[in-house]
Parts: structure tokens; C-alpha cells; sequence
């Protein structure tokens, strides 16, 4: 019996993706019980929902609550396969990918490997500020900012209890904005409560623009009702200021200010950068790698490159790096493969532009779908369900709804805990590693 299955699967063409994020899983639900044998790799063993990363940061949800195995994901469709791993080297010339030290081989090579955060080479960022791009980035974050209230709750030095108890956000993005929300909701909801000894006063989250709005990418009206809400919630919004350098004391701007500060958070951008290869390519400065209108590396027919780290013209830009751009270059990659194996002509590949939405805090959402800009109630509702929609996992679906509904009705956030992460420290910082995920 398993001979003859290694017989199919050799009749196969195989396909190998490298990937496990929204590019990646719907280009392999597009071929799932197809005549294609499907390869995903990836270094995690999970699918992260990635839209509510900052709420995990936030004790909102539990980290596994946005988070899927893929092996849970596929197991029902018998030509895909996972492998856990890291892929070190593309070898176009002998069509194989490198990992675990195996050659994997493919007839069609989809990257959707995703981006990274992008320091802009400002001194002391790497080292000392947090990044949320993963979850374990997430729950580092998470036991950080617990960790400066529990060591602020007994410091008795003002200017070191002030530093601690000061959050600077920098990138005015969608995600710098959701979390400075959520978190400025968690500091005057629960940590207020379990902290009655500290002054609210001496508590402050900044979050800072370089530019002179936020969310830039959203109409200027949107942008100023999202500068206004997040004020309304304690939020100090910092426009025209860029920060030139980040050390262990806090963080200095363009324009001379100095914010002393234990937490940094990164959100200020990310780049593409592709897996070490033999192929003949060419990037854009933020390292993305340009494509075709198939959605392929211009001079290769098998090899596609899909989600942040592609760079697809439309209408005179580049498409954002977000999961509905991901999601649908996946969905287009395998519809383009299957008609390739029923000997069609595929069709270059078209963006529909649903729209967007940004979620503030409780009650104040903005969004702008099909030519409509909502703000406020409506916006909210709409963001909540559209989540919860592509939330993956029913399971998952439950239990963020669970979360969502008991923080509104008793103003409270259900994950505050500070998790053990291997070492004993009780500031966590040999762990912690000012964002750095800990090797041990």
C-alpha cells in the first residue's frame, strides 16, 4: 500500500511553499484533493491570525486563541504535507529547497515567507526596543509591561517609577494604533484596579508619527477621529517626529525630545527579505522582490512570490503588505496552478480592494469599505465581525468572542499573566532581552 502511494505521489507535480501564514494555507486550500502533491514548511508549527497580534500583547487573548496548528489546518486533505523547519537555500538550478539539511524537491515553488521588521539602521532599535511581528514577540511584550507595574508598584525612586510606567509606541500604523487602544484601555481598566498604589497621573503611553497624521494610508478625516479617540483615552499622539536613537535609558527624537522609558514598542515598518537563493532577482529598497502579473519571478514559470515579501504593481503602487492581499495572490496562485494542469491559459492576477478597518478601543472602530467611510459604533461592530469571520479555527472564533464579551461587559482583561520563559528571573529579564525572544 505504501509503495503505490509513493507511486501517486511521484505522478504528482510537486508544490512547495514556503510559509504557513495567509499566502501560504490558501494557496494549499486552493489545491487541497487536487492532482498536486503540496509541501508547506515552515519554522512554526502554527498558523498566526496576525490582524490581533497587539491583543494578545494587550492581555486581551491568550496567545493560543490566535494561533492554529497547521497540522490541525490540513490533516483532512491527504496531497498535503508539513514539515516544521526552516528553509536555508532555494536551489533553483537543481530545483530544490534546502532544509533540515534535506533536499526538497518541486516542480512549482510558491514564497510567501512574510516580512520583517525594519529598523531603518536608527541605533539602539534592534537592540532595545520590542517588535510585535510574532506571537512570541506578543508574549514577550506582554510579560514586559506586566513586569515594569509589578517593579514600579514598589520602587520608590519617582524618576525610575516614572520610566517604568511609560510606554512609547512608535509608527502611527494601523497595528501602533490598535495596540496604544487596547493598552491604553488595559492601564485605565484592570491595571488601575490591581494597582491602587500607583498614581494614574505618573502612568503615560505615547505613540509617535513621523509623519503628520496617522494611519496615512486612510482619509485625512479618518485620521484625525483616530488622533482624537486615542487622546480621549490618555494616548499623548506625537506627529513630525522621527525617533534618531533608542539606548537603555529611553528614546530620542528628530526634535530633540527625550522620553525616558523602560518599553519601546516597533511598529514603525517592515521589510521583505528572501531566503538565500540562485535565483536571478530583483528588490525593491525595502527588499521586496518585484513580480510579474502572474504574480511569479519576472523569467520564471515556477517559481511565484505572494504576500509582504511581493512587491505587485497595482494601479501605479505597490499593494500593501496585509492578509487580504496575502489571501487572495494565495486563492489566485492555486486556481493559476490548477488551470495550468487542465492545459488553460491562466489569467493575470487582479486585486479587489475590499477596504479596510482599524480598530481604536471599546466602541470606536474606523473603516473604509467599497467607497464608505464609517467611524465610531458602526465601524466596530463591522471590525469584530470580519474577524471573527477569518479567524481560523471554531474553537478559536469561541473563545476570542468569549474574551471580547466578558472585557465589555466587566471591563476586563482576562490574560494577565506574567508566563515563565525559561529562567527564573523575577524581572524576567534574562528572558525578556528587551525584545528579544530568549535562546534558551
Amino acid at each position: 500500500m505504501q509503495g503505490g502511494i509513493q507511486l501517486i505521489q511521484n505522478k504528482q507535480k510537486k508544490v512547495v511553499i514556503i510559509g504557513a501564514g495567509f499566502g501560504g494555507l490558501w494557496v494549499a486550500k486552493t489545491l487541497a484533493n487536487t492532482g498536486f502533491h503540496v509541501t508547506i514548511i515552515d519554522k512554526n508549527n502554527y498558523h498566526t491570525f496576525l490582524p490581533l497580534l497587539y491583543q494578545v500583547s494587550a492581555a486581551e487573548v491568550a496567545p493560543e486563541q490566535i494561533a492554529s496548528p497547521v497540522r490541525n489546518i490540513v490533516r483532512k486533505h491527504n496531497n498535503i504535507h508539513f514539515i516544521r523547519g526552516a528553509v536555508s537555500k532555494i536551489q533553483y538550478s537543481t530545483k530544490t529547497v534546502l532544509c533540515l539539511g534535506q533536499e526538497i524537491p518541486f516542480d512549482y515553488l510558491i514564497v510567501s515567507a512574510g516580512s520583517e521588521n525594519n529598523y531603518f539602521n536608527i541605533p539602539g532599535v534592534a537592540r532595545y526596543a520590542f517588535p510585535l511581528k510574532t506571537l512570541d514577540d506578543a508574549m514577550v511584550l506582554r510579560n514586559h509591561i506586566l513586569t515594569c507595574f509589578e517593579r514600579a508598584s514598589f520602587v520608590n525612586d519617582e524618576k525610575q517609577r516614572k520610566r517604568l510606567l511609560t510606554v512609547v509606541i512608535v509608527g502611527g500604523g494601523p497595528t501602533g494604533v490598535e495596540f496604544a487602544g487596547a493598552l491604553a484601555e488595559l492601564i485605565a481598566g484592570p491595571l488601575k484596579k490591581d494597582f491602587p498604589e500607583l498614581q494614574h497621573e505618573e502612568i503615560t503611553v505615547y505613540l509617535i508619527e513621523a509623519s503628520d497624521r496617522l494611519i496615512g494610508m486612510y482619509p485625512e478625516k479618518l485620521g484625525d477621529y483616530t488622533c482624537k479617540q486615542l487622546q480621549k483615552k490618555g494616548v499623548k499622539v506625537v506627529h513630525n517626529a522621527a525617533v534618531t536613537n533608542i539606548d537603555a535609558t529611553g528614546v530620542q527624537l528628530n526634535n530633540g525630545g527625550i522620553i525616558p522609558t523602560e518599553t519601546v514598542v516597533w511598529t514603525a515598518g517592515v521589510k521583505g527579505e528572501l531566503i538565500a537563493n540562485d535565483l536571478n532577482v530583483k528588490t525593491m529598497p525595502n527588499g521586496r522582490v518585484i513580480v510579474d502579473e502572474y504574480c511569479r519571478v519576472p523569467g520564471y514559470d515556477d517559481v511565484f512570490i505572494i504576500g509582504d515579501l511581493a512587491c505587485f504593481m497595482h494601479n501605479g503602487k505597490p499593494l500593501p503588505m496585509i492578509a487580504p492581499v496575502a489571501m487572495q495572490q494565495g486563492r489566485y496562485v492555486g486556481k493559476h496552478l490548477l488551470q495550468k494542469l487542465k492545459g488553460k491559459t491562466p489569467i493575470p492576477f487582479q486585486y479587489r480592494d475590499k477596504g479596510g478597518m482599524v480598530a481604536i478601543g471599546r466602541n470606536k472602530a474606523i473603516a473604509q469599505i467599497a467607497g464608505l467611510h464609517l467611524k465610531g459604533y458602526i465601524a466596530w461592530i463591522l471590525w469584530i465581525f470580519i474577524h471573527i469571520l477569518y479567524l481560523i479555527g471554531f474553537k478559536n472564533k469561541i473563545f476570542v468572542m468569549i474574551n471580547w464579551v466578558y472585557s465589555y461587559i466587566f471591563f476586563e482583561k482576562s490574560v494577565r499573566l506574567i508566563l515563565p520563559r525559561c529562567c527564573d528571573d523575577p524581572h524576567g529579564d534574562a528572558c525578556l532581552q528587551r525584545g528579544r525572544s530568549c535562546k534558551g
